[in-house]
């Protein structure tokens, strides 16, 4: 690893761990003695040909790795391992140390230079702005915007900053591992952040100096970045690619220039990433998917591994690890500090870590701590003297507290203390003290001498030298000499567009996907314009099938607009891999030939489906424009991406530039026809030179006959000579009976051929300019925004101030909120009393419950005859290791799995009835809230759903009152839920999925599973505490928890341990410190409890619990035979005859489903869903944006359409338009009602709170009133500039029809798709489906006349053809048409007859009118004399208006009836949209 570790080799002791990855590639390669010494070669049995290390090597690596994840600073040097492995190894087989000395000397030997740095924190502060509490916004905001905005600025003008970080001192040298430790908001992150030189998100900015080995950071970010990366605590990764494929390309993105023994690029890479995956045992993992949250791949703790060994492949010199365990079980932690552990010692790195729930074992890997309280630092030194430190305070550590969790608690005024006696008014409590004792204690005075005299031993400019020249070396010789990327610029381009088709090739569902719409498309629009005609009636169409595909693949560039890939690019960007820019044009690249083949398949069959012009040179040209456009909208699009901060943002402006390409596409509105205002962007899109292009290779020099437009013609004017008739079309020439293509062109868009050429030139600078910007953008504009936690509460709430003064408000910060807003009092004894009233008045048991599902074809169980109970005042524990069947278990009780269950479940002796799910509760691990209600809205809605409709709402509310005391929310009552860093924290969350249920009072059981997940140990001892007051008061209550730390052990009453395949190991007391529990477990072979040992984790240890760990004995058989079994059974048999013999209670006779009315449920649903909308603001301003932004667009694009017969055209496509914008407006409706049917379908539903039909009735009647507001500002933007018909005869008639009529149906229409829908995805694709039909069929771009007979029953099915035929009916019937110059048609009346008399005949029966009536030299005719002659031409007529008028109503009744069928087919009976044929057996089983 040829970067890192800075060495100093002599002949008695050599630095073994060096940052260079080359010791992977060539040493493993190829290990040979370098100097020579015959005694001292290597016999290894790998092959550098090969490349692949042997089982021996594997196996022996493996055990190195074990020895070293144990190995830390205080054992001495890294160096004494190796000649402790020597030993007891096989020379012939595998030589640790000579294999790392044989690197460090060919390093040495061949001049690559080694980097290694310690890290240096002195008076370190960073400043933010305070949002630790805000206002929340609401729809009201904009109605009142003129006070809103003077709110704005005065609310800015007053805020002040707040002090993240204070005073913080901090000495790393190199090889050492520093645990960071302080509950959620001390600074753990921020203090990372710094050190890692992220600071660009510290509004107030850093004070202090952070160096590494005498160069202070800005010089170390400008020339050395490489060398610092901070890991997140998420573990992002493109999820399609396979763990190898993920390596590989970090490894090769560093592989440096030069590498011992001169390697090829290929074996050091394959070297460097065995030896990787061989230490974090990775290696059966090469060709699995890393996969993600949605995407199955490898598990999480490889996961996270993969995500060590990635870094690794970095090559950083300082690594700072923030919050890496999040979301592990306790023994995948302790792999992952091992693992770090490893790193440390083979390649003397620094590493610095965060972690919330560090056990002893994990504490022991490393070798100093930092504890920092509210942003101060409290202590730094090293792990074994911090107890010792804190002692002398008057703080003693409780037996079997782990010291990580000790110290956390110190910084939690709530926390469990134990204080020596005499202390009691000593010790110190807030953070001031706290950092007041340590900035005047001898530890700190040490920590400032080993700062001086570690500075006093590093030489700055040798480290600046040593970087220079081992940067130099490492460097690509094509790289910039200021770079400090290892390999040049083309080729971080190649690797990337390599990782590019990876992973698309592994996504090949999506490509799949667009390949076979694109191929249905093609076949549907196809057979629409099937074979169109030659003559100037398929001019139009010809034109409209061109239009057609371009607009298709613009759209396929909008639905394309992802930013999944951020998190990704910020990482890799912090690490310095690439430059951003590099993947933002890789990305460009990579997905073209992926596009390309659905482009291909889609215009072969489009192309001569509907008869264009088919010659080779129209089609090639058709298909190089068509290809150019595509990508260059779809450049387009991405360009704005990269610099927007979100996707809302993205889809807004990106919403609009489409609406912009179908207008200025010159189809819909023709150059001359476009005013001053909006006429410059049809030529700054790339859409409309493409479209001249095709329509030039289309066009030109065809002939096209008259089709049915020859002026006069018909009865009489048999015999007429063509100088006295015209073709009546754009175009034509008196006396021709056709019309040449290329005037067509010329005289309808001011086209010319030979523009087709200068168009392609122009479209190349239009993609590259695109995508140039876009690497441009992507450069140097941060991928992701991230900032810190903020509680919001309700608009008008007025709370109560937490600081007394303006200087402890400039300090105050997250923790502080976390302190004031979370734990309270945390449940001393003067509150007990009010945890009455909340006695459970059932007992709950289950009897041999087993659980089985179908699997690979035949089934398999995941429950295997459980037993147990529930009394009233206990708390159970449910306990096993992953996969034991914990959760399935849970759900299996709580009714809410679905398979072949068998066994009793009793309540009360009597099987359950349809009233246990709302008489029980059940806290989910996802904590799934709605994020606009404020925490007391979200437990009144919660009261009056699940609790009987005869108890008072008054009593209600004073009992959600109660539980708001309980939890101590009272201070955070009024915030709103929000979102996870912008709303309530992750305690606090967990607190309101408690209150939830217990506001319930379920009179049963109360369920929880997994409550401690994701909390800090602060936190799961506040929560375990409020479960131990719940039972004492008389609750039951069965718990999930996964390994937890001691002292949450012994708050349960009661254990049910389940092994892998849902067997039970034991059932029974636990006992005072756990004695009856680890007696049993002693008695029957397992090892002694040490009296310092977690007994949760002994247990799990003692029944062979892990990945890797496995035992001799069956302790499911032992259970089974055991005597606490028998009388376990005996207990349960006892109970079932008592309760039965007992008779039932009152409350079990009650077996209705739900608590309340059906109308009680519809008022406060309806309320709550209200109430979401109005305080969603981003939501509502988007929807409000979008009409009015579409109206002013559209109205002032055609505005005064005028008399002509352009004019028509110009109406029918204004009204098209407003049509068409109910397609982004669905997608937006679609996109915010997912989100209160998770929640119904997650937790709702599972309670029974109310009805299932109320989601969607709630859901239309709250969209309604914005959509008909926010329609007549449409309304008003779009009608009056077009300039038609301003009396209320006409003009209220279309608002009725569009902002009224329109929007109760496609309100109605976008949720029936949705709710049909399995997901959001399968909503888009088939809203997609359904609009493309809808539109296509509705007359606008293929009229009824000239489809194919097959499809004019779609015109017909359509209900935007009725709107279309009314809207455009209400502008033009009665409308005068007036044709303009170049709109007349111009011929010669036979000679002695004037104009008049030559057409009367003609006239009598057809449409039009001539100008000069007495004309005998020329006549001009215009082909209508009204607008009702256009309505007809487009099939349709002002007459239908009432009669359309009452379809509309039936098309809106069938959409709200389809909306609540569908559901219920879909999602209460859950019949599968792939298999229709289940739907009678569903039904046959009613």
């Amino acid at each position: 690893m040829s970067q890192d570790t800075d060495f100093s080799v002599s002949s008695d002791s050599q630095s073994i761990a060096s940052k260079d990855q080359s010791f992977s590639g060539a040493d493993i390669a190829n290990p040979h003695n370098r100097n020579g010494d015959n005694n001292s070669s290597l016999h290894i049995s790998t092959r550098r040909a090969s490349m692949v290390m042997s089982d021996d090597v594997k196996s022996q690596v493996e055990c190195l790795a074990k020895t070293l994840s144990r190995h830390t600073t205080r054992d001495g040097p890294v160096k004494d391992i190796f000649e402790n492995i020597e030993a007891s190894l096989d020379s012939d087989a595998f030589d640790a140390k000579a294999i790392f000395t044989s690197f460090v000397n060919g390093a040495n030997e061949q001049g690559i230079h080694l980097r290694k740095a310690g890290v240096i924190l002195e008076d370190i502060s960073a400043e933010g702005t305070d949002a630790s509490a805000l206002e929340g916004q609401t729809f009201g905001d904009i109605l009142s915007l003129p006070y809103t905005i003077y709110k704005a600025i005065k609310t800015k003008r007053q805020s002040k900053m707040r002090k993240i970080l204070q005073n913080i001192n901090c000495l790393a040298e190199p090889g050492e591992m520093v645990l960071v430790l302080g509950r959620p908001g001390a600074g753990c992150s921020s203090f990372l952040k710094v050190t890692a030189g992220e600071i660009d998100q510290f509004a107030g900015g850093v004070k202090g100096d952070v160096s590494y080995d005498g160069i202070y950071q800005d010089e170390m970010m400008k020339n050395y970045k490489s060398d610092v990366i901070y890991n997140g605590e998420l573990d992002v990764h493109f999820p399609y690619l396979t763990v190898k494929q993920t390596l590989d390309f970090a490894i090769a993105c560093k592989t440096p220039a030069k590498r011992v023994d001169d390697v090829s690029r290929a074996e050091y890479i394959a070297a460097t990433r065995d030896l990787f995956a061989t230490i974090f045992g990775l290696r059966h993992t090469y060709n699995t998917k890393v996969g993600n949250d949605f995407v199955r791949g490898v598990s999480g703790g490889e996961r996270k591994r993969v995500s060590i060994a990635e870094a690794l492949a970095a090559r950083g010199t300082i690594y700072c690890w923030d919050n890496a365990t999040r979301g592990l079980d306790a023994s995948t932690a302790l792999e992952y500090a091992q693992a770090i552990r490893i790193m440390t010692n083979l390649l003397e790195s620094t590493a610095f870590v965060t972690i919330y729930q560090a056990s002893e074992n994990i504490y022991e890997c490393f070798d100093k701590v930092v504890v920092l309280f509210a942003g101060r630092q409290i202590y730094y030194g090293k792990i074994n003297d911090a107890k010792d430190y804190f002692a002398r305070m008057g703080y003693i550590c409780p037996s079997r507290q782990s010291t990580a969790e000790f110290l956390t608690a110190l910084t939690d005024v709530n926390g469990l203390h134990i204080i020596k006696e005499g202390y009691e008014h000593k010790v110190p409590r807030t953070a001031e003290e706290f950092e007041h004792q340590w900035l005047n204690s001898p530890e700190f005075q040490q920590l400032q001498q080993d700062i001086q005299d570690y500075k006093d031993r590093v030489d700055a400019e040798k480290t600046r030298e040593l970087y220079q020249q081992s940067m130099n070396q490492e460097k690509s010789k094509y790289s910039r000499k200021k770079s400090y990327f290892t390999v040049s610029y083309p080729e971080q381009v190649k690797l990337c567009v390599q990782r590019g088709f990876q992973r698309i090739y592994g996504d090949k569902t999506s490509t799949i996907i667009n390949t076979v719409a694109a191929i249905v498309q093609a076949f549907v629009t196809g057979s629409l314009y099937y074979n169109s005609p030659s003559t100037t009636n398929g001019a139009f169409s010809r034109g409209g099938v061109l239009y057609f595909a371009l607009l298709y693949y613009s759209l396929l560039g909008l639905a394309n607009i992802s930013f999944d890939h951020r998190p990704i690019l910020q990482k890799h960007k912090g690490y310095s891999l690439y430059h951003p820019s590099a993947e933002a044009l890789a990305s460009t690249i990579s997905a073209m030939p992926f596009r390309l083949i659905g482009i291909t398949c889609f215009l072969i069959i489009l192309f001569f489906l509907s008869g264009l012009h088919r010659t080779a040179s129209t089609f090639f040209i058709v298909y190089l424009f068509l290809i150019m456009c595509a990508e260059a909208i779809n450049g387009l699009f991405e360009m704005i991406s990269s610099g927007c901060d979100n996707i809302a943002q993205a889809n807004s402006i990106c919403g609009i530039l489409m609406l912009a390409i179908s207008m200025y596409s010159t189809y819909m509105i023709q150059l001359p026809s476009m005013h001053p205002w909006f006429k410059w962007i049809s030529y700054i899109l790339p859409i409309r030179y493409s479209f001249e292009s095709m329509l030039n290779a289309e066009f030109h020099g065809r002939h096209m006959e008259c089709g049915g437009t020859l002026v006069p013609s018909g009865p009489g004017y048999e015999n007429v000579a063509n100088a006295n008739q015209v073709c009546a079309f754009v175009g034509s020439t008196p006396g021709q009976s056709w019309v040449l293509g290329d005037n067509y062109l010329r005289l309808q868009y001011t086209y010319e051929y030979k523009h087709t050429w200068r168009n392609f030139g122009i479209m190349w600078c239009f993609l590259i300019g695109y995508v140039g910007l876009k690497a441009l953008i992507t450069e140097f504009k941060r991928p992701v925004i991230s900032g810190g936690d903020a509680l919001i509460f309700k608009k008008g709430y007025k709370r109560s101030t937490i600081s007394s003064d303006e200087e402890s408000a400039d300090s105050y910060n997250v923790a502080d909120v976390k302190e004031k807003y979370s734990t309270g009092e945390s449940f001393s004894d003067e509150h007990d009393n009010i945890f009455e009233g909340l006695k459970s008045t059932g007992i709950f048991l289950w009897n041999k419950v087993c659980f089985t599902i179908p699997y690979d074809g035949g089934q398999r169980m995941l429950l295997d005859h459980v037993s147990g109970y529930c009394i009233p005042g206990t708390l159970t524990a449910l306990m096993g290791e992953s996969g034991a069947g914990k959760t399935t278990l849970l759900n299996t009780l709580a009714q809410r799995n679905v398979g072949i269950i068998t066994g009793d479940m009793l309540v009360n002796g009597r099987p359950i009835n349809a009233s246990f799910e709302r008489r029980t509760g059940y806290v989910q691990q996802q904590d799934v809230h709605i994020a606009e209600l404020t925490v007391r809205e979200s437990l009144q809605f919660s009261a009056r759903m699940r609790r009987a409709q005869s108890i008072p709402d008054s009593e209600k509310m004073a009992y959600v009152e109660k539980i708001i005391r309980i939890l101590d929310m009272e201070e955070y009552a009024e915030a709103l839920v929000g979102a996870v860093g912008r709303g309530l924290n992750v305690e606090q969350r967990k607190k309101l999925s408690i209150g939830v249920e217990l506001v319930a009072k379920p009179d049963l059981l109360l369920f929880l599973d997994e409550p401690t997940s994701g909390l800090d140990s602060q936190s799961s001892w506040s929560i375990v505490q409020l479960l131990r007051k719940l039972a004492e008061a008389g609750q039951s209550i069965l718990c999930t928890i996964h390994q937890p730390s001691a002292t949450l052990f012994e708050q349960f009453d009661r254990l049910l341990l389940l092994k892998k395949g849902g067997q039970t190991v034991y059932f029974g007391d636990i006992g005072q410190n756990s004695t009856t529990l680890l007696e049993y477990f002693e008695r029957n072979g397992a090892r002694k409890c040490d009296a310092k040992e977690n007994p949760a984790e002994y247990i799990l240890e003692a029944i062979g619990a892990g990945a890797t760990a496995s035992v001799n004995e069956d302790w499911h058989q032992i259970w089974k035979n055991s005597p606490e079994h028998t009388e376990t059974e005996q207990r349960i048999e006892e109970m079932i005859r008592d309760l039965t013999a007992k008779g039932a209670d009152s409350a079990d006779d009650d077996n209705s489903k739900y608590a309340t009315s059906y109308f009680y449920q519809f008022r406060y649903v309806w309320i709550r869903t209200a109430t979401t909308l109005w305080r969603d603001l981003p939501y509502i301003m988007s929807k409000m944006m979008l009409n009015i932004t579409a109206g002013l667009f559209i109205g002032f694009t055609f505005y005064d359409v005028g008399k002509t017969f352009t004019g028509l055209q110009n109406a029918l496509f204004a009204t098209f338009m407003a049509i068409v914008l109910s397609a982004p407006s669905m997608n937006q409706i679609q996109a915010r009602a997912i989100a209160s049917r998770e929640l119904f379908e997650v937790r709702e539903s599972k309670s029974n709170m109310f009805h299932w039909s109320l989601v969607m009735v709630t859901q239309y009647l709250s969209e309604i009133p914005y959509h008909l507001f926010f329609s007549t500002l449409f309304f008003v933007s779009l009608y009056f500039p077009l300039r038609i018909f301003f009396e209320a005869s006409r003009s209220a008639v279309f608002y009725l029809n569009y902002c009224i009529l329109f929007q109760l149906f496609y309100v109605a229409l976008g949720l029936m798709v949705l709710y049909m829908s399995p997901d959001l995805p399968s909503a888009n694709i088939l809203m997609g489906l359904t609009l493309s039909f809808l539109i296509s069929f509705c007359g606008v771009t293929q009229p009824e006349s000239l489809m194919p007979g097959f499809w004019t029953f779609m015109w017909k099915a359509s209900p935007y053809t009725y709107f279309v035929q009314n809207l455009v009916g209400i502008m033009l019937h009665e409308k005068p048409v007036i044709c303009s110059k170049k709109e007349l048609n111009y011929f010669a009346p036979p000679s002695g007859m004037t104009c008049g008399e030559y057409m009367e005949p003609f006239l009598n029966r057809s449409t039009g009118y001539i100008v000069d009536p007495s004309s005998t030299t020329e006549c001009a005719y215009c082909i209508y004399n009204v607008g009702d002659d256009y309505l007809t031409h487009i099939s349709s007529s002002y007459s239908y208006l009432w009669r359309n008028f009452g379809f509309y109503w039936a098309y809106i009744g069938f959409n709200i009836c389809a909306m609540i069928g569908v559901y219920y087919i879909f999602h209460v009976r859950k019949i599968s949209m792939i298999k229709p044929g289940n739907i009678l057996k569903k039904f046959k089983k009613n």
